[in-house]
């Protein structure tokens, strides 16, 4: 039986001395990693054992074999005696053999817009990329490249924040029209879309309008000033008919005819949802299609905003606009720059009482008479006419509307009305002035307009002056010349009007000036001015001769 050495002392020592080491257990040091003042130096860690551990690395068994030691190291699999470590994976074998994994993005789109961007190659926009958490995306005159548009669709279709998109004057390709109609039926966010000045013309509008009957969250909608045409708003006519919840609507400067509005109406015979139409700056002209439009919207009782200024609508329509008036819920009508007067005003003014919610009333800029003013001035003392505003800029008025206008607006119940006019045509013709007095008055003033009181002078005194030398009738260039030797500068259309206005007989191309006219009128102008008197003549003073001195002449004896 084999003991170890140490065993054999230390039993041997506690036998011998057993009473020793139970009293002084307590003087026993403690262990060394207690000790206050050892420094614990870390080993640093091998990089080939923990490759070794993670099955990266084999040592080998140390020894050479001869046979391989001239072979080339690239020759054999796996050299004998140089060990490198194992190649990762880099992700080959899951690429071949398992499905690309799908990467979700946040609904904000932010990420989704940054990593489409990067893929396309084209620049973030900062505005849009920031707005995507606001309430309203503002990219107006903002010049967006055509490859944008399928991106901004994408990062939008899934975003809750934004809920207005401002895209006004910036050209939308056919494409981006696509995209955006492929928005409108993946987001049901976004209220209001502005495509003001983007020409998106029939093309666009049919891409746009495919599939808005889909959505569900969009009613403000402006289309002005996009060249739709009438094919264009056959295709937005059809979409509401289908179910588009559309209530604002703007469709102005589109060149459409009456039969845009036709189709219109086709589409309000089933659903007749609208608040506000703009058909502004159109040629529709046609009475009928106004009717028929107006119509629908007096059975509309949501309807609160018709704009059909510069339309070139005639008096035909004023029946059309009664009719209107009959819906009570009617809030502004604005018909400027037409061509309305005479029996249209009266049918206007009739239908003023039956609008009770009717706050503005635009006639600026169309052919009304002073009479036809007054027609309209003379509802407004009713008080069952709720009328705020009445616009008539432009319109000629006469005295008499001046002051029925200042009594209407002194009434209890008209604080805070608005009433505009045009120029205020007097009951009299203005008094006719005498030429002749304002040319005399001119050259007076002309006189007195140097900046020293030493260098003005009268310029009726130098006329007088210059006919008592001479009286008679002058040539137009002499005459000028004679007056600016007298520093009377006179300009030569100012010269040849006098030739007009105190004619002497004819000289060439103008009259002579008939200076005795002049005077003759000068002398009724001022008539406390005379004719200076003639200078008289130096008195000759007497210089006596000189006395001679004393003594000087006497002779000598």
């Amino acid at each position: 039986m084999d003991y170890d050495s140490d065993e054999i002392v230390s039993t041997t020592i506690e036998e011998l001395f057993p009473i020793q080491f139970e009293e002084e257990e307590s003087s026993e040091e403690p262990p060394a990693s207690e000790w206050s003042s050892l420094i614990v130096v870390s080993r640093p860690e091998n990089k080939k054992v923990k490759l070794h551990e993670e099955g990266l690395y084999d040592p080998g068994s140390g020894e050479i074999c001869t046979h391989y030691i001239a072979c080339s190291c690239s020759s054999v699999f796996r050299h004998p005696y140089y060990n490198y470590p194992a190649i990762r994976d880099p992700g080959i074998e899951a690429a071949l053999t398992k499905p690309q994994p799908i990467v979700t993005y946040a609904d904000d789109g932010q990420e989704l817009y940054l990593h489409l961007c990067k893929e396309a190659g084209i620049y973030a926009m900062r505005p849009f990329y920031n707005s995507l958490l606001d309430n309203k995306i503002d990219l107006r005159y903002y010049g967006i490249h055509s490859k944008a548009f399928p991106i901004m669709a994408a990062a939008l279709s899934q975003n809750k924040f934004v809920r207005i998109l401002d895209l006004t004057d910036n050209w939308i390709s056919n494409d981006g029209c696509f995209h955006i109609g492929e928005l409108l039926i993946s987001n049901n966010t976004i209220t209001e879309l502005y495509l003001t000045g983007c020409r998106i013309g029939p093309a666009g509008a049919k891409r746009i309008f495919c599939s808005l009957s889909i959505n569900r969250s969009l009613t403000k909608l402006d289309l002005s000033r996009n060249e739709l045409h009438d094919e264009g708003v056959n295709y937005l006519a059809a979409a509401i008919l289908q179910g588009a919840d559309i209530v604002h609507l703007n469709l102005s400067g589109n060149k459409l005819t009456f039969k845009s509005v036709l189709a219109l109406c086709e589409a309000f015979e089933i659903r007749n949802k609208l608040t506000h139409l703009n058909l502004s700056w159109n040629t529709i002209i046609s009475p009928k299609a106004i009717l028929q439009l107006c119509t629908y919207l007096s059975d509309n009782v949501k309807f609160r905003e018709l704009d059909l200024s510069w339309n070139g609508l005639d008096s035909r329509i004023g029946a059309a606009i009664k009719i209107l008036l009959l819906n009570r819920n009617v809030q502004k009508i604005d018909l400027s720059n037409n061509k309305l007067q005479g029996e249209a005003i009266k049918l206007i003014a009739q239908g003023l009482n039956k609008a009770k919610k009717l706050q503005c009333l635009n006639l600026s800029f169309n052919p009304l008479t002073p009479k036809d003013a007054m027609v309209l001035l003379l509802r407004l003392k009713s008080p069952g006419v709720k009328l705020k505003e009445l616009l008539l800029h432009d319109v000629i008025v006469e005295p008499e509307f001046m002051q029925t206008r200042k009594e209407i607006l002194s009434l209890n119940f008209r604080k805070g009305t608005i009433i505009t006019h045009g120029y205020v045509r007097l009951a009299e013709s203005p008094p006719k002035f005498d030429v002749r007095e304002l040319l005399l008055k001119r050259i007076q003033a002309i006189g007195n307009s140097a900046k020293s009181k030493a260098k003005r002078f009268d310029a009726a005194l130098i006329l007088l002056k210059l006919h008592s030398k001479d009286p008679r009738t002058y040539d137009v260039q002499e005459f000028a010349a004679i007056l600016k030797r007298l520093e009377l500068n006179l300009d030569e259309d100012l010269v040849i009007e006098l030739s007009d206005v105190f004619r002497g007989p004819r000289l060439g191309k103008f009259y002579t000036i008939n200076l005795n006219s002049i005077v003759d009128y000068i002398h009724r102008l001022w008539p406390e001015k005379q004719t200076p008197p003639p200078t008289p003549p130096p008195e000759e003073v007497y210089v006596p001769p000189p006395k001679a001195k004393k003594g000087k002449n006497k002779k000598k004896k």
